[in-house]
């Protein structure tokens, strides 16, 4: 091992809904692999596990979402260094490792190898309200999928005389109920937002972007709160997997440039909507827009462009704190051809 690596025990902690796998690594000798439930005294457990280790320990878990959130609070708040990795990364570095196999107790083993060798970024975690906001946006993106394939069964159930009444009429109240809970979720989640400055300003900034409500606002600004203090705009564009990744070999294969998604999936499905409506009503990027296609680029190609752009320019604002303006993100009078590396396909 590279000496530079010595003055730390790497650790790799894989994480279910139940179960922490911890796979340790104290003074260059590999120690049996622990298992811990995934609750608030199994946490501790770790702790004091990984407090007893001999020398600082930098652990390593991917980003499972709600799953790993207290844990990583727990190690965080006792000063244990924590890095929460995206998930494509390791599964790629899995690959170099060449391991075909997936299990639990590989997966941690994956993950330590990844905090010995990998440049460690040391994750800081958001404020007690966005920790809130981040909940409750992601259980209203729960609510919102369920609440549209209950709509689709209703649809379908609807050009069917063989159902009775009663799969109907269940099927009518269960998006009633769906429809109460987002109601609901969404005046706690503004409510969240209002009692933080920093997030209030915020919110309002996104709102003053033709095509962002109050749900598409809400879902977008709980997923850059997750983002570390410091990133600049292309370190916003890789995390919401808007960058361009390119595939070639030789000089006789070049597939299509297409985006990586290789980051956060909420916050790319949270902006897919309001780019969708600015390209109608917002005059700046419906010109953006029409200038890729007229350039021979498809229709979904202009458009994740136009959601690099938009996330671009929502960057600019909270940097500067300024309302949005059209003219800084796409100059109607402009001739310049578009960058091509804005111009990306959906895989």
């Amino acid at each position: 091992m590279n000496n530079s690596f010595a003055v730390f025990n790497p650790c790799g902690i894989e994480i279910s809904y139940d179960l922490l796998v911890v796979a340790l690594r104290c003074q260059d000798h590999d120690q049996p692999l622990r298992e811990f439930p995934n609750t608030p005294s199994g946490h501790q457990s770790v702790l004091r596990f990984l407090e007893r280790a001999a020398g600082p320990v930098r652990v390593c878990m991917e980003s499972t979402g709600l799953y790993g959130l207290d844990l990583a609070l727990t190690l965080h708040q006792a000063g244990v260094a924590v890095m929460v990795a995206n998930p494509r990364a390791v599964r790629s570095f899995a690959q170099a490792l060449l391991e075909r196999s997936k299990n639990d107790q590989l997966d941690a083993g994956v993950l330590r190898e990844f905090a010995a060798r990998m440049p460690f970024q040391p994750w800081r975690p958001p404020s007690a309200a966005a920790l809130k906001l981040v909940a409750v946006a992601r259980r209203l993106e729960a609510l919102t999928e369920m609440m549209a394939a209950e709509k689709n069964r209703r649809h379908a159930a609807s050009l069917s005389q063989a159902l009775p009444v009663l799969i109907r009429r269940d099927v009518e109240r269960s998006i009633q109920t769906q429809q109460r809970a987002i109601h609901r979720l969404t005046l706690a989640a503004q409510e969240f937002v209002l009692a933080d400055p920093e997030l209030a300003r915020r919110y309002e900034l996104l709102l003053s972007i033709p095509g962002f409500g109050a749900t598409s606002a809400l879902h977008t600004l709980a997923e850059l709160t997750l983002l570390p203090a410091g990133m600049d705009v292309r370190q916003w564009v890789a995390y919401a997997g808007l960058d361009p990744r390119s595939y070639t070999s030789g000089t006789s294969v070049q597939k299509k440039v297409r985006i990586s998604k290789a980051g956060n999936k909420h916050l790319r499905r949270a902006l897919y909507m309001p780019a969708l409506v600015a390209i109608v009503r917002q005059p700046h990027l419906r010109a953006f827009y029409e200038h890729l296609l007229a350039r021979g680029k498809t229709k979904m190609q202009a458009l994740v462009a136009a959601m690099r752009k938009l996330l671009h320019a929502i960057y600019g604002m909270f940097k500067h704190d300024q309302l949005f303006e059209g003219q800084k993100v796409y100059a109607l009078s402009a001739t310049a051809p578009a960058q091509a590396n804005c111009v990306l396909e959906v895989a």
